[in-house]
Order: C-alpha cells, then sequence, then structure tokens
C-alpha cells in the first residue's frame, strides 16, 4: 500500500493557521537538545526558560548560539545577558519534563521560573548568574556577540563556553559527551529522549 505524500508549497504554509504554521515549521527542524537558560537581571532577579535552538558554533574558541524570538515585547533571558553579559546552559534529565516545559510560559518579570516550576538555583564561585542544581550538565557561558536576523528579525545570541561541569560517567575518554536520556525537544511542545546507537570511525575517502 503506498504512503499517501502531502505536498504544502510556501504560498500553502503561509496561508495555514498561525499555531499550526508554527509548529510545523518548528518539528520539521528535527529533534534538539532541549536547554534551560539561566540568567539574571542586575536587580538580582532569576530567570530560567526553555530553548531548544542552541547550536555549536566552533570548538576553538567554543561557541555555542542560541535564537531569540523578536525583542518587540519584553524578553527577560535576552534582557539579562545583555545587561550581564553572562547566563548558564543546563540540560536536563528527561524525568524533569513537565517542569522544564512550565519555564516556557510568560511569568510576569518580578516571578522566579526557578520557584514557580519547583526547580533550584544553584550558585557556584562567583559566577553571576544560576545553574539549575537538578541538571546533570552545566554550562558557564559568556556573552561574544549578538546578530540581529534581518529576513524575520529574530535575533542570534553568540557564546563562549568559560567553564563546564558534567558527570564523569557522561564523558567518554575521547571527549564524546554521551546524551543518554536527556530531554529532547522536537517543536514547541512535543519532547523526546536519546537512545545512542552506533559511534563511528571518522570517515575518509
Amino acid at each position: 500500500m503506498e504512503k499517501k505524500v502531502i505536498t504544502m508549497t510556501k504560498e500553502m504554509i503561509l496561508e495555514s493557521e498561525k499555531y499550526f504554521r508554527i509548529k510545523l515549521i518548528n518539528s520539521l527542524a528535527g529533534i534538539r537538545q532541549a536547554s534551560l537558560i539561566g540568567t539574571k537581571s542586575k536587580d538580582g532577579q532569576e530567570n530560567l526558560a526553555i530553548f531548544n535552538s542552541v547550536i555549536h558554533l566552533g570548538a576553538n574558541p567554543p561557541l555555542f548560539g542560541f535564537i531569540s524570538r523578536p525583542d518587540v515585547v519584553e524578553r527577560d533571558t535576552l534582557e539579562n545577558i545583555k545587561e550581564s553579559g553572562t547566563y548558564t546552559i543546563n540540560l536536563i534529565d528527561k524525568k524533569f519534563v513537565k517542569e522544564a516545559h512550565q519555564t516556557s510560559a510568560r511569568y510576569p518579570k518580578n516571578v522566579s521560573e526557578f520557584d514557580a516550576v519547583g526547580f533550584t538555583p544553584e550558585y557556584v564561585g562567583t559566577i553571576f548568574p544560576p545553574f539549575v542544581k537538578e541538571a546533570e550538565i552545566k554550562i558557564q557561558m559568556k556573552l561574544e556577540q549578538i546578530l540581529n536576523i534581518e529576513i524575520n528579525h529574530t535575533i542570534l545570541v553568540i557564546g563562549s563556553i568559560e567553564s563546564v561541569q558534567i558527570p564523569e560517567n557522561r564523558l567518554a575518554e575521547d571527549g564524546l559527551v554521551k546524551p543518554e536520556n536527556l530531554l529532547l525537544s522536537g517543536g514547541l511542545d512535543a519532547y523526546y529522549s536519546s537512545q545512542f546507537l552506533e559511534q563511528m570511525p571518522y570517515a575518509k575517502p
């Protein structure tokens, strides 16, 4: 039995219902790591938000980027990063899926998502923003560059990795990070966990 194939042109996609379109394109991009980004305002207000757009930009220097939606409304994560120049990226176990998803809710600026959803802020040394105590892997980031993407007014935030906290059993001798059971995201509200298949040798012709 042949599979039924749906063909959607760009025009059809643009004319589709708003939330259908958003979910379609977001999930079409594939399953990505769910990252909790921790920040703090200059007034000491903690903030935590889930992102599935964190990407590797290079290893020397070690750079990650993530996409922030247009700042036409208040974006606490982006504003806090601009103020302090630093933030944390926290990777969590799949068992925290409900708490992680709840950080996407638009709480008032004076409400800490840590308190609202039940995560614990953790401070390490003199690092300004909080980590998520429950996170399996914790990454300290320093803001390096903010790029405005003109075509849709989204914002690419680029940061350098200043330090990484990772359980010994999640780090292989060759540097491979083992993501088993970490929370993954396949859209705005769909979540998955990872499963190891195989580590392949370096490919040569």
